[in-house]
Formats: structure tokens, sequence, C-alpha cells
């Protein structure tokens, strides 16, 4: 349901006229419209294969050293048991941490390609059923090329990637759950037949209930999002289907709120209030909300800081310029002017994304803003902002008809930039998760024959990436996961040592 965010529809003006031109005019637009944009989407594909492929080089660190031993005694069942009655209450949270922890250090190798592959089909169908409820359509190509141009800003363009793609245990909370939110909006787009339109409520209902015991932060922002989508659907939603457009809203508040209601209720999410120490001090206390406020502005100043996020904006343009109406298609969904679109797109990113913080803020204190990952719960909304606003933009050069030529040789520049600006540190990335998974192998290797010659305490190096949290980090003086790293080979105790076996 974060997909339902308005950012990212292109709709006619008043008065429009169909538009049947090619942009450019002649055989060469016809040619680039062909052969030019399917080309172009090969960059930010051959980007994602290649982080998936170096995917191959994760191994289980943090919290996957505790999964792992529960998933393999006591099955998936018993770790969401595990989840719902002792750690946090997240039922769908351990549920899809399990589907990837049962299949051990292979469920980590391949979870990237996977979720990657998730993201980028689904950014694709909104992608081209957005043009339909909006009653355009895009040459072959092109909604492929944009969703695949948003896909790798918001995977590889955070600051850090380790954290956002490559570990399981946190993509399962903070990146692909805002991802899977889209899935309730795709019956409400395709709204075609009378069973999509019995389906759109019926989906938000699930799939908010689900993302209510998957992640407080996406939960926030979908609340925020159909809350907003509540308020401005007379002025964006066609008339004709207002009302199935409110039903879908008030399904899934209603399922998010149940999802909510049920993990707060949970024995674990009251033992996670009492182990962090919730309720010395409220999020909502005016130093809690101020300190916020200032974590927040730090990260919105790292966000338009980073120049790789103008590929949404480049490939959003090029939709522009190349979308064309459908012969006598009038809009079916959407009708909204551009300009209120964005304004309320973005005034729902800032009030979602300041709000995860608020919620956040009890945990991470003032270095809230340095918890990269729980960005991500919001970022789909920026990346979707930036390629709707980068639409427009070409839409109204398209009127125009001055330099829509130059305009699309700039953004094809731009994003080959964007696809060579986010290689070079996924590549560096990927040449220390290498050199980390040789030592990991290494160091299982030893522990496992050691373990099976009835050794029961072993020495253990830490071999953190990416700030992730290994036993005995800080020098060896925080001790976490050890007694989870002892379980997993059967050991009694693990001591720390700086020199690896």
């Amino acid at each position: 349901m974060a997909s339902g965010a308005p950012s990212v529809t292109i709709p006619r003006q008043p008065g429009d006229a169909p538009r049947t031109e090619d942009p450019g005019g002649g055989a060469r637009a016809r040619r680039w419209k062909t052969y030019g944009a399917p080309a172009l989407a090969l960059l930010p594909l051959a980007l994602l294969t290649t982080a998936a492929w170096l995917g191959r080089a994760v191994r289980p660190s943090a919290d996957e050293w505790c999964f792992l031993p529960t998933v393999r005694d006591h099955g998936v069942s018993g770790l969401v048991a595990k989840f719902y009655l002792t750690d946090n209450g997240r039922l769908g949270n351990g549920l899809l941490v399990g589907l990837y922890a049962k299949f051990g250090v292979a469920g980590h190798q391949w979870y990237g390609a996977v979720s990657g592959a998730v993201t980028l089909g689904l950014l694709w169908a909104m992608t081209v059923l957005v043009l339909r409820a909006t009653g355009r359509s895009a040459p072959r190509g092109v909604p492929l090329l944009v969703a695949s141009m948003v896909t790798v800003v918001f995977l590889l363009a955070t600051p850090n990637t380790y954290k956002t793609f490559y570990w399981p245990a946190s993509s399962v909370s903070h990146t692909v759950a805002p991802v899977l939110a889209c899935l309730a909006a795709l019956p409400l787009l395709w709204n075609r037949t009378r069973a999509s339109r019995i389906a759109a409520p019926a989906a938000a209902l699930v799939v908010g209930c689900f993302m209510g015991t998957l992640s407080e932060e996406t939960s926030v922002v979908v609340l925020v999002v159909l809350a907003a989508l509540l308020l401005v659907g007379n002025r964006i939603f066609a008339p004709r289907v207002r009302s199935a457009a409110r039903t879908w809203c008030l399904a899934g508040l209603a399922g998010v709120m149940a999802g909510t209601l049920l993990l707060l209720t949970s024995p674990g999410s009251r033992n996670r209030r009492e182990r962090y120490g919730a309720g010395t001090t409220s999020m909502f206390a005016p130093e809690s909300l101020g300190e916020s406020l200032r974590g927040f502005l730090e990260i919105l100043g790292t966000l338009l800081s980073t120049w790789q996020y103008l590929g949404a904006v480049v490939a959003g343009v090029l939709l522009g310029l190349l979308v064309r109406d459908r012969a006598g298609g009038a809009p079916v969904l959407l009708t909204g002017r551009p300009g209120f679109l964005l304004l309320t797109g973005a005034g729902t990113f800032l009030a979602a994304g300041y709000l995860c913080t608020v919620i956040t803020y009890p945990l991470f204190g003032t270095s809230v803003s340095s918890a990269t990952r729980t960005w991500n719960d919001y970022l789909v909304l920026y990346v979707l902002l930036l390629a709707g606003g980068g639409a427009v933009l070409g839409r109204a050069l398209l009127r125009r008809g001055r330099h829509t030529g130059a305009a699309a040789a700039v953004c094809v520049v731009m994003c080959a930039a964007t696809c060579v600006g986010l290689a070079v540190p996924l590549g560096e990335l990927g040449t220390d998760m290498s050199l980390r998974a040789a030592r990991w192998d290494r160091q299982d290797r030893w522990l496992r024959n050691g373990a099976a010659l009835g050794v029961r305490v072993l020495p253990y190096r830490p071999l953190p990436i990416s700030g992730m949290g290994e036993p005995f980090g800080h020098h060896g003086h925080r001790v976490w996961p050890a007694r989870c790293v002892a379980d997993y080979y059967h050991l009694e105790k693990i001591t720390y040592t700086q020199r690896l076996p």
C-alpha cells in the first residue's frame, strides 16, 4: 500500500488533446522508441544482476546467528513462535525470516537475488498499471527502464548497501516490507473487472494485516499514505472509482491497525519494550520530538545530497517524453493535476519519514539519523516521488515541443552515470564481502571440525563488515551474539581471539 502514493502518476491536463506524434519525430525517434529504451534498461538490469551475483559472498552475522539454530532445531514455526512469545511479537517477520533461514547459508546467499527480483517485478507492474490507469501507454521497454532505475537507486544508493540489500534480517523488516505493500495497490490500479474491484479491498485488508505484524515503521508509512489518499481522494480519483478507492483505503487502514494491535499485545512485544527500557522516555515527549526532527533533517540532508537519486528523476523524464495517450482512452482511475499530486506526495513522504524517525528514536536515541536501514521504510516514497516529478517534467517538455531530443540525450547520459556511480562502491563492497566469505568459511570448517571431535569450547575471531554486529565486537567488549554462535556449532561456549585458525 505504500505504493499507493500518488507521486508516480502523470495525469492528463484538462483540455489536453490526444497525442499521436513521436517525440522528436521521424525515423530516428521511432528507432529510439523501439530499441533505445530497452537497450538503456540493460544498464540498471546489469547492475542489479551483478549485485545479486555478489550476494553469493554473504554469510550470517548479527541476529542471524540466533535465527539459524532456532530454525534448524524447531523449524520455521518454532521461529515464528519465538518471535511472537519472546522476541518482538512480529509474526509476519518471523515467517519471512524463517523462509530464508531454513536454507542455512544458501538462504543468505540468494536472498538478495530473490528480493531484488521481487522489488523489480512489483515496481514494473505498478508502472504499467499506473500508465493504464491514467489513460496512457509507453513504448515497450520504457516501464522496465523506469522500474529498474528506481530499483537500483532504492537498493544501492543508500549509505549502507549491505544492511539495505544484503543483510536479510534488516531487508525483511525495512526494505522488502514497503515493497510488498505494493501488492495491495495492484488490484486497485487494475480496476477493469468485477473480480479486481472485489479483490482490491480484500487485498488491502490482508496485506495491511500482514504489514502490521511485519514492520512497525512500514505500518506507519502505510497508514500515512492511506490517510492522505482519504483526505485528497476527491481531487485525484476519477468520479466513478472514488467510492471503490475509499473502500480500499478504509480496508487497508483496518488491516494495518488489526495487525499492529496483534503485534503490540503480544508477549514478545511486551518483552522488547521492557528490554529496551520503553516507557522511561516517551517518544512523544517534547525532547524526543525535537531530537527526532533534528535526526530527520539530517537524513533529508543526506538524501538530497546523494546525486545518484537523480537516476530516478531522469528515468521519469524519459517516461514523460515517450508516453502517449491511448486512442480514446480516458483516465480510468487517476485524474488529479500534476502539481497537486506532487505536493501531496511530498507532504506524505515528509510526514511518514518524520513519524518513522519518532518511533525509532527510543531505540537509537540521538544516533537515530545513523540507523540507515530504517530509512528504507519511507525511502520507497522518496524514489517514487522523484520518478513522478521527472515524468511531469518530461511531459511538460513534450507539450512545449522544444529540445526534447537534447533532453532525452541528457537523460540517457545521466542514467549511465548513475549506474556507473553506483557500480563503483558496489564493486568495493563486493571485494570486502568476498574477503569476509573466505575467512568465514575457513573459520566455519575449523569450528565444525572441532565440535565433531568433541571439543566444547573454541575460540572465535569476529569478522565484521559494514558495521554489522559480530560476537566480541568493539575489541572484544561486546559479547553478543556469542551464545547464539555456540548454539549454531553445538558448542558450550566460544571465546574471543584475534587470530584466525
